[in-house]
């Protein structure tokens, strides 16, 4: 391998076993088939094999303890998801750190590092939305730490992942709202670098194809957040009065949608229908109750924490494992026209 550094990565896929095995075989852990110990030393000293110093952090025992990564803890999503993460850990021995990158690729890098330095046994991550470039990740592969995506995963990453019918959630929503008479529906979007903001605005939009609405230059806005949709909706409704629903890609800017709505005294539903998606504890405490989709996130993180467990204790190299849980809309007053 002329020009090229060897990785753990490279040991195992020429022994056909798993990263995580080749670590735990350089660790010396007694878990280890002592033969498989020894044919993983003796390749590591055949190809010259040099731990750069991340990895030299990794080569001493489990550590029990796995890291986790997340956009931003003050979403209720994200904390449901840590409960599931933690109840299923916690069960089986192990404790977790928790990260967040507040958005920031730079400061999920830093994350990265820092758990890696930590001597972490896995990760579990929720990509930050500014993440665009992935020398990170790809680092915690060559390193041979097992790692989960969920909800936002790493589409350039071979890893396991917990993802929710993003697609079929934002399609039924906004069915909801055409059955319940909307006739101009926009959508605020999320960022398209990321699977669940495409897969959303592609829901909506196939919805409003099926029924043959029209799709006008300003159906989709680039909105995720509460304060943007604050400030939007006077714009886009002072251009546009004829708007009568919204679904907005997440419950926060939902809400923000709302307050915008009722500051213009426009009534909801009866003048504009609204839906969201997550199902966080802001959606029942709404006036009126927020419609929105069940992303189930306590499950969620039971399931992630559950594939990490299973990569981390076998010792083969299975293929990486994609887990799609099911959608539920869960429909309130805010899109429901009497």
């Amino acid at each position: 391998m002329r020009g090229h550094q060897v990785t753990i990565k490279d040991i195992a896929k020429m022994l056909h076993i798993s990263p995580s095995t080749v670590s735990r075989a350089l660790k010396d852990h007694p878990d280890i088939n002592p033969q498989t110990k020894k044919n993983v030393q003796d390749l590591a000293k055949q190809m010259n094999y040099k731990p750069n110093k991340v990895a030299l952090s990794l080569l001493q025992q489990e550590s029990k303890i796995i890291g986790v990564i997340i956009p931003e803890i003050i979403h209720h999503f994200f904390s449901t998801v840590i409960s599931g993460i933690e109840k299923v850990a916690n069960d089986a021995g192990y404790h977790i750190i928790i990260c967040q990158s507040n958005e920031s690729y730079l400061k999920e890098v830093e994350n990265v590092q820092a758990l890696l330095s930590s001597n972490i046994d896995g990760f579990i991550i929720s990509m930050a939305k500014t993440t665009t470039r992935f020398e990170h990740f790809k680092n915690i592969e060559e390193v041979g730490v097992p790692v989960v995506f969920f909800d936002r995963p790493c589409e350039e990453i071979k890893a396991d992942r917990v993802i929710v019918e993003d697609y079929n959630g934002a399609y039924n929503a906004t069915m909801h709202l055409i059955e319940n008479k909307c006739k101009n529906i926009v959508h605020f979007a999320g960022p398209q670098n990321l699977a669940i903001g495409i897969d959303r605005r592609n829901g909506f939009l196939d919805a409003l194809k099926e029924k043959r609405y029209p799709i006008h230059d300003y159906t989709i806005q680039y909105c995720d957040t509460f304060k943007h949709a604050q400030h939007l909706i006077p714009e886009l409704l002072l251009v546009h009065p004829e708007i009568d629903g919204v679904f907005a890609v997440n419950d926060e800017t939902a809400v923000g949608a709302m307050i915008a709505i009722k500051k213009l005294n426009k009534q909801i539903p009866s003048d504009i229908a609204v839906a969201g998606f997550t199902n966080s504890f802001i959606s029942y405490m709404t006036d009126p109750e927020l419609t929105t989709v069940d992303q189930k996130g306590y499950e969620m993180g039971q399931s992630a924490a559950q594939l990490l467990l299973n990569r981390m204790q076998s010792y083969d190299d299975f293929e990486p494992v994609t887990k799609t849980l099911n959608t539920e809309l869960i429909i309130r007053k805010s899109s429901v026209r009497i």
